[in-house]
C-alpha cells in the first residue's frame, strides 16, 4: 500500500525541528539590498530583490562546494554590525516560524564579522537579541552554535567564546568550512576544550572529503552529531541498492546513535551528491541512522525545511510517520536539557502530527485503525 500524497499545506503545517542551518546563509534578498544601502555596499549585482534572489541560487547551483560558498562574500559584508545581526536573527526566527519549525539552532563564525571593529563578544550578544525576540515576537525557541572555521588558527578562541555564552543562549560549537587540507584533529585542542567544559560538539564532516574526516571529528575530536556525514556511504557496502555490509565506522555511528544533520538540496548545490534520489539519505534511513532533515542555506538553496520534506516524500516516498520519526530523531539530538527535548516531544510533536495525521484521514476518506 503506498502512502498518500503530502501537499506542501500540508507539510508546511508540521511542526519541525532544524539543527542546521547558517545564519550567514538565510538572510531576505530585500534585507541584503537595504543593510548594503546603508553602509554604502555597492558591489552587489543587482537592487532587484527577485533577480538578487535567483543570482544566489544560480550562483551556489554548480556542483561544488568552492563556487557555493562565494555568495557568502555579499551577505557576510552586510553583517557587521549590531542593528545588522540582530535583524538578521530576528527575522531568521520569524521566516522559520512561517514555516512550522517549532526549534532550530542556528550557527556563524562571528570572526567573520568584526569588520567595523565589534568584538566577538558584541557580535554573539547581537544575535542572541535578535533571537530572543524572535522567541518573544513568534513564540519560536532557539539555539546558537559558534563555528570556528578550518582553515583559521582561532578555533580554540571560539571555543571559549561557545562556553563563555553557554547560559545565554549558545548551546554548542562547530567546525565549518572547506574541508580538504584542514582535517578536524588539527583543531583538537579546541574540542578538547568543550569535551572538559562538559559541552555539545557538533562537526560538518564528510561532505566536501571522505569518511576518513567523519572519522576523525568523531574519535579526535569527540563529535556529538555530524554535519552532513555524505561520505559515510564510502564505508557502507550496496549491491543492487540493498546493504550488503556495514564497515567499522558506519558500524560506530549507527551503534552510537550518533545523528547526521542531512541537508538534501544543499548536497546536490554543491556536487556532495549527483541528485537527491542518489542522496545516501535513502540507504541512512532504511538502515535506522539517526538523521533529520536540514535546510544549510536557505537563501543559497532557494528551499525551506517545508520544501525539504516535499523533495523527499517525492524522491523518496517518505510518509506522515517518517516524517515524525525524523523530526522526532532532530528533537532527541538537539542540544537542549533532557527535559526540554521531552516537552517537545510530548507536547508539540506527537500532538502535531497526531492532529496532521486526523486531517489527513477526513482528506482521504478512510476511517483510523
Amino acid at each position: 500500500m503506498t502512502s498518500p500524497k503530502l501537499d506542501r499545506a500540508l507539510l508546511r503545517s508540521l511542526p519541525k525541528v532544524l539543527l542546521h542551518e547558517h545564519l550567514d546563509g538565510v538572510l531576505r534578498p530585500e534585507t541584503i539590498i537595504e543593510l548594503a544601502r546603508a553602509i554604502g555596499y555597492s558591489a552587489l549585482p543587482t537592487q532587484e530583490p527577485g533577480e538578487l534572489a535567483a543570482w544566489f541560487h544560480q550562483g551556489a547551483n554548480k556542483g561544488n562546494l568552492a563556487e557555493y560558498l562565494q555568495g557568502f562574500t555579499h551577505t557576510i559584508r552586510v553583517m557587521q554590525t549590531e542593528e545588522a545581526l540582530e535583524r538578521v536573527a530576528y527575522e531568521q526566527a520569524e521566516d522559520l516560524s512561517r514555516d512550522g519549525v517549532v526549534y532550530f539552532e542556528t550557527r556563524f563564525a562571528p570572526i567573520f564579522h568584526t569588520r567595523e571593529r565589534l568584538t566577538h563578544q558584541r557580535v554573539v550578544s547581537a544575535v542572541l537579541k535578535g533571537l530572543e525576540r524572535g522567541r518573544q515576537d513568534f513564540g519560536i525557541e532557539s539555539g546558537l552554535i559558534i563555528c570556528a572555521m578550518r582553515n583559521m588558527q582561532v578555533s580554540l578562541e571560539m571555543a571559549e567564546l561557545a562556553v563563555d555564552f553557554r547560559e545565554r543562549g549558545v548551546v554548542g560549537f562547530d567546525l565549518a568550512g572547506e574541508e580538504g587540507g584542514y582535517p578536524p584533529k588539527k583543531h583538537v585542542d579546541a574540542f578538547h576544550f568543550i569535551q572538559r567544559e562538559n559541552f555539545n560538539i557538533t562537526i560538518h564532516a564528510g561532505e566536501g572529503y571522505g569518511k576518513e574526516s567523519i572519522w576523525q571529528a568523531i574519535q579526535y575530536c569527540g563529535a556529538h552529531r555530524i554535519g552532513h556525514a555524505t561520505r559515510l556511504i564510502d564505508d557502507i557496502t550496496v549491491s543492487d541498492g540493498k546493504v550488503v555490509k556495514l564497515g567499522d565506522l558506519a558500524q560506530y555511528v549507527l551503534d552510537k546513535r550518533i545523528p547526521l544533520e542531512i541537508c538534501l538540496l544543499s548536497n546536490v548545490h554543491t556536487g556532495a551528491t549527483p541528485s537527491v534520489s542518489q542522496h545516501p539519505f535513502r540507504i541512512f534511513y532504511q538502515q535506522k541512522f539517526r538523521v533529520m532533515l536540514n535546510t544549510d542555506n536557505r537563501l543559497m538553496s532557494n528551499t525551506s525545511l517545508t520544501r525539504e520534506f516535499e523533495v523527499a516524500h517525492e524522491a523518496f516516498a517518505l510518509s506522515l510517520e517518517d516524517f515524525e520519526k525524523l523530526t522526532i530523531n532532530a528533537m532527541k539530538s538537539a542540544f537542549l536539557p533532557y527535559d526540554r527535548r521531552c516537552y517537545f516531544i510530548y507536547s508539540l510533536l506527537k500532538p502535531g502530527y497526531a492532529k496532521a495525521r486526523e486531517h489527513l484521514l477526513t482528506q482521504t476518506g478512510d476511517s483510523p485503525p
